[in-house]
């Protein structure tokens, strides 16, 4: 029988009593759409004064597709980033406790220490049919998943779309961990519930939506040369080798924490989870014995420019908003939650929403998709599986036309889109069209940063494969057309052509080299 717990969640909505048979929960935020005179991202206390004074437009996703004339247009102009990426103020993080440039210099020159207990959800599952659920799930294969093994747990629709991706920890007694991935946690949740599967599910939320105020535990992340020499300086006893992608029990400061082999810079990074109570006196220890080391603390400014190197796209948009197979779970997904306000920008638009869907062989997760089970989206991506048209690559973005951008702030003339640094993102999720050297529309950028330590501006884009060669030389339309759209972070601004050079993915040689191993091991 299905069991959910959700008193440390604040779901922001209501499910539709048809389809869900949760008890309802507090409707704290609403981010029902604006109408065209109203600017996005209000702050939250007139967003909720209004919701109040209106009362709730819309019951569940799919009668928000079914009001607005078009769910593309809604998700450009009218939705209020969920994330801390776009929004930092949704994390308590600073965004940056030194500065910036330092804080990227310290996962290539010493360490670094990021506090990512903030803005990643998280579910945990247990039960009977926990594993199986998760099994149907994943491209991936489970069959080696235990405790002291992590996975890259990656769902997609039945036409082989992606849904999201998140880290899957096996906890022991039929329990699992799923952290980040709102889109995928709720396409658990939703089978788990809509199936009365024999699990019990809870919720810990991001802080911004979480009631507590708290999360059940901390998370740190630390990376860099000597992130390996101030593991074993501050865990109890002889330091465990511990595989990538696997964990093991220590001990810090007297607090049990469990270690994951990860990270993003391609060096021996860990990340450290535990009670959130005792969050103060693990980070302690561990600036105490990184501090000869020259261990910083990373903002969020910093946290989320770490995946430029390493290649991950985090939250592409979910492959969810259409198909027939898919309307229940949209009637089951609140009309003010993530996926209604998945917001995007740049300058790739299409009124079909499915042009911005992603595969995961896009994604670059071929590697790891194993046909040896039965999973959702199974018989669409072995049909693409030898021809696969399109790759994520890494974009070079040409120097002069960065200094270009930089300079129009300058002039006289209206300002070319800022590019602001190091995260030029100013959405959740980032479109930027990518034309051919002849003009044709190959594909489109996403996450955009600067790194001090490449010295580059650089993109994270998914191309026709007949582009993805490195050294090829394109072009990137950086800013929105007509000026720019009703978002509040989006500023009147003229579009410009960026000259751009293909590289692989990861872009960082180190990081390049982790990942290569990790899928020689077969992570899947």
């Amino acid at each position: 029988m299905f069991r959910s717990r959700d008193t440390r969640r604040a779901v922001i909505g209501q499910r539709s009593p048809a389809v869900s048979r949760r008890a309802s929960v507090t409707n704290i935020e609403s981010a029902s759409p604006r109408s065209a005179q109203l600017r996005a991202e209000e702050p939250r206390s007139n967003t909720a004064n209004r919701q109040s004074a209106e009362g709730s437009k819309h019951r569940s996703l799919q009668d928000l597709i079914d009001d607005v004339p078009s769910i593309v247009e809604h998700l450009f102009n009218d939705a209020v980033a969920p994330h801390a990426r776009p929004n930092p103020e949704r994390t308590p993080v600073p965004l940056e406790f030194s500065n910036w440039r330092d804080e990227q210099r310290s996962w290539r020159e010493t360490a670094v220490l990021f506090d990512q207990s903030h803005h990643m959800p998280e579910l945990f599952i247990q039960g009977p049919d926990a594993r199986a659920l998760l099994s149907r799930v994943a491209i991936n294969s489970l069959d080696n998943l235990a405790p002291g093994r992590a996975k890259q747990l990656v769902g997609c629709n039945a036409r082989g779309q992606l849904i999201g991706d998140c880290v899957l920890h096996d906890l022991g007694n039929e329990r699992f961990e799923l952290i980040s991935g709102m889109p995928l946690l709720n396409w658990v949740h939703f089978l788990a519930e809509s199936e009365r599967l024999d699990v019990a599910i809870e919720r810990d939320n991001n802080t911004a939506d979480n009631p507590t105020g708290g999360r059940l535990q901390f998370r740190f992340g630390m990376d860099g040369p000597h992130a390996g020499d101030i593991f074993a300086e501050v865990v109890k006893g002889e330091a465990p080798d511990i595989p990538f992608f696997c964990t093991r029990r220590v001990e810090i400061a007297g607090c049990q924490v469990l270690a994951l082999r990860h990270g993003m810079a391609g060096h021996k990074g860990v990340e450290l989870s535990g009670p959130y109570e005792q969050r103060d006196v693990v980070r302690s220890a561990i600036l105490h014995a990184g501090e000869k080391y020259g261990i910083r603390r990373g903002g969020s400014r910093t946290y989320f420019s770490a995946s430029i190197e390493s290649g991950w796209i985090g939250y592409p948009l979910p492959a969810l908003y259409t198909g027939d197979d898919l309307a229940d779970f949209r009637r089951w997904l609140p009309a003010d939650g993530w996926e209604a306000n998945f917001q995007m920008g740049g300058s790739y638009f299409s009124r079909d929403i499915e042009d911005y869907y992603l595969t995961a062989y896009d994604m670059g997760y071929g590697g790891i998709i194993k046909y040896d089970h039965d999973f959702i989206g199974r018989e669409a991506l072995s049909a693409i599986r030898e021809e696969q048209p399109r790759a994520k690559v890494t974009l070079v973005w040409d120097d002069e036309d960065v200094s270009r951008i930089l300079d129009s702030l300058m002039g006289t003339e209206l300002p070319y889109k800022y590019l602001d640094r190091p995260v030029a993102d100013y959405v959740l999720a980032q479109v930027d069209e990518v034309r051919s050297e002849t003009g044709d529309r190959i594909g489109y950028s996403t996450h955009c940063c600067y790194s001090i330590n490449e010295r580059q501006q650089l993109s994270l884009a998914i191309v026709d494969r007949a582009f993805a060669e490195p050294g090829t030389r394109v072009t990137l339309i950086w800013g929105e057309a007509d000026g720019g759209s009703r978002k509040s972070r989006v500023e009147r601004h003229r579009q410009i052509e960026v000259r751009a050079t293909v590289a692989p993915v990861p872009y960082a040689k180190a990081a390049s080299a982790m990942k290569k191993a990790a899928i020689g091991k077969d992570r899947g």
